[in-house]
């Protein structure tokens, strides 16, 4: 099984901009933990994501967005090792979260509003991981996480025709914590994992421009989340893998003192709930192959204008080949991602995108 085991995870890893909350670039896996061994991996992904809407300002004229969102690549790196029969550490660096935003055109009357608005979101995290090995094939295992967020928003359609709104932050970098608990039975390659992530809060340094100039700071979180990860053999050479992603994006929301409308700049009404369900077989001791699906449910609720999405279906395939102690997956991720309404005028919609991300993974084990 173990040529599966690494291709559920780099099919799980290829990079997705429909992940909860829209913001999502990791699921933060703890599965390098249950590698053998002393081993390190590298993830590449690249997502290219089409997102586009329209107003219809009145009868008979519609006006389109054009595609706001911008390919972007990912990368994460994990290192494990055992320190003795029980006990096993790894540190794993990834990029939490992320977005990046382009309306195309100038602003301009008789073009979307937000023609010429950007915005940047980029992380961070160096997460250090310790697993002990119970009684009765549990496991417990915890751990700390730092993070660094940067955020940067322009918004020309805010003091229109003036200069616009701006927003640039600092790199702020701040601790949380990890904790799990899981259960194996290797004879059947049956693994449960249940990993809390805490909630971050960042305390941001901020200059902004527009309406209201503010030099100053302010407060957001990066939420809270709970992982239950799972996988079991249900045949010979042939396993069923999975997760469940709880994350509370509710709290996530990006209010800077300056923003001059009643709205936060970035809010979520509701938590989302993200499912992945796949099966990998192996065919040789070289080659295994597996395929996913994924699912989020839209809320219904109005989106805010920088992310303008509701919900996704996903499915993956990827395939490993093993090299003596060297794995190479790569895999290939299409995303169906969900319509929304936002919050800019009534008739604001983006419906019919979609996304397509590729990955590739180098695993070594010495």
């Amino acid at each position: 099984m173990k040529n599966i085991l690494v291709t559920a995870a780099a099919v799980a890893a290829v990079a997705s901009g429909a992940q909860a909350g829209g913001v999502e670039r990791s699921t933060q896996s703890v599965a390098i933990l249950f590698e053998e061994g002393r081993y390190v991996e590298l993830s590449f992904g690249n997502f290219s994501p089409d997102v586009s809407g329209s107003i219809t300002p009145f009868p008979g004229f519609n006006i389109q967005s054009g595609d706001m969102s911008s390919t972007y690549n990912a990368w994460s790196l994990g290192y494990k090792m055992d320190l003795g029969d029980r006990m096993a550490l790894a540190v794993i660096i990834d990029q939490p979260i992320g977005a990046d935003v382009d309306y195309p055109g100038t602003l301009a009357p008789g073009v979307y509003p937000l023609a010429g608005s950007t915005a940047e979101l980029t992380s961070t995290a160096i997460t250090a991981l310790l697993r002990y090995k119970l009684e009765n094939n549990f496991s417990v295992y915890g751990g700390l996480r730092y993070q660094t967020v940067k955020g940067e928003v322009s918004l020309p359609v805010i003091g229109f025709p003036g200069p616009g709104y701006t927003l640039s932050t600092n790199n702020d970098g701040e601790l949380g914590y990890v904790v799990g608990i899981a259960w194996e039975k290797p004879e059947i390659a049956a693994r449960v994992a249940l990993t809390y992530n805490s909630a971050i809060t960042h305390s941001l340094e901020s200059v902004e421009t527009g309406p209201f100039p503010v030099v100053g700071g302010f407060d957001t979180e990066v939420p809270q989340s709970v992982n239950l990860e799972f996988q079991t053999g249900i045949a010979e050479d042939t396993l069923l893998f999975g997760s469940i992603r709880w994350v509370e994006w509710s709290a996530f929301v990006i209010d800077p003192p300056g923003y001059p409308l009643a709205l936060p700049l970035v809010a979520y009404a509701k938590d989302r709930v993200t499912y992945n369900l796949g099966i990998g077989r192996r065919f040789s001791d070289q080659w295994s192959a597996a395929a996913t699906i994924g699912y989020e449910p839209s809320d219904g609720e109005l989106t805010g204008n920088l992310g303008p999405t509701d919900g996704f279906t996903s499915f993956g395939l990827a395939a490993t080949y093993t090299m003596d102690a060297m794995k190479i997956t790569a895999g290939v991720r299409y995303v169906d991602i969900g319509d929304a309404k936002t919050n800019l005028t009534p008739s604001a919609a983006f419906r019919d995108n979609d996304g397509i991300g590729f990955g590739i993974k180098i695993g070594y084990t010495f």
